[in-house]
């Protein structure tokens, strides 16, 4: 069982680095293309820091160093949670399969370049996300789906508790 959850981080990998390689290849850096006006861009924009843009104003040599180290313990943690939940599958091991690639792909970036490529662009009315990427996106789904599972559990039991 434990292939196949390797095999969804490395779908993860492998689509965050064609679409970081198309976008770096195709959009000029800082320069956008409109998909949805108002709404989406596609906008390449390289992000030094961590998620959403956190420190990447910084200066400090530490960061990349920190950022990096940071990103290879998470992977290590990670890692051995999915080795010991990969009897089954379960949103817990999706999840956790989800953020093993979308931490492998920033990391990837981090570690050749310096900075994550980032691309998707929303924008709703004068509100303005800051710009992420596929790898990003694995990560907060992966957390979503480790959140939904601990709010059910506990849910599920509650309700077990009560009908006793």
């Amino acid at each position: 069982m434990r292939k196949y959850f390797f095999l969804i981080a490395a779908a993860v990998v492998l689509l965050d680095r064609i679409a970081k390689w198309a976008v770096a290849g195709k959009i000029p850096l800082h320069d956008s293309v409109t998909i949805i006006p108002g709404f989406f861009h596609l906008t390449h924009v390289e992000n030094s820091g961590a998620a959403f843009g956190l420190f990447a104003e910084s200066t400090a040599q530490w960061k990349i160093g920190a950022l990096v180290s940071f990103s290879v313990i998470a992977l290590i943690i990670v890692s051995a949670l999915l080795w010991k939940n990969s009897h089954a599958l379960t949103t817990t091991t999706v999840g956790l399969s989800l953020i093993l690639g979308g931490a492998t792909g920033n990391l990837w970036d981090r570690m050749m370049s310096g900075h994550v490529v980032d691309f998707l662009d929303f924008y709703v009315g004068s509100y303005h996300w800051p710009a992420f990427n596929v790898a990003d996106s694995a990560i907060v789904v992966g957390a979503v789906l480790l959140v939904s599972e601990i709010v059910f559990a506990k849910s599920r039991d509650q309700a077990v508790k009560s009908s006793s």
